[in-house]
């Protein structure tokens, strides 16, 4: 019988979805001209804040990706990002003059004003280890 100290803790998860995230997902991927094996969603270097998240369609699963399966979507997460997109909820947001994926991410410290790019930091090792 395995002890606590011995017992292998839960795969933590990266990321969540809300349900209109998820809806939206299933939705646009129905509509994908060839199969995807999930959607990726990443981070990247550039705009005035620093970074921006970025999303596409995913032929195939690379080894080395985080995969996240929630509310019936698959999340393939770059290995790169990992740290930046910890913890974060992507939603779907619609207003009067648009309509959006929206990362609500505990690691962002600012962002631009036209809210196309944000400044990350990587989450501490120490959240990491608590959850």
């Amino acid at each position: 019988m395995a002890t606590p100290s011995t017992r292998p803790r839960p795969k933590l998860q990266v990321m969540r979805l809300s349900d209109a995230a998820a809806a939206r997902i299933k939705e646009i991927s129905a509509r994908a001209e060839k199969p995807i094996a999930g959607v990726r969603v990443g981070v990247k270097n550039g705009g005035c804040a620093g970074m921006s998240y970025t999303m596409e369609y995913a032929e195939s699963v690379n080894p080395a990706d985080e995969v996240v399966e929630d509310k019936g979507v698959r999340i393939l997460i770059d290995p790169k990002a990992v740290l930046f997109l910890l913890g974060t909820e992507m939603d779907y947001k619609i207003d009067k003059l648009s309509a959006q994926f929206v990362f609500n991410n505990p690691n962002q410290t600012s962002a631009c004003g036209c809210g196309e790019s944000v400044a990350l930091t990587p989450a501490q090792e120490s959240v990491i280890s608590d959850q």
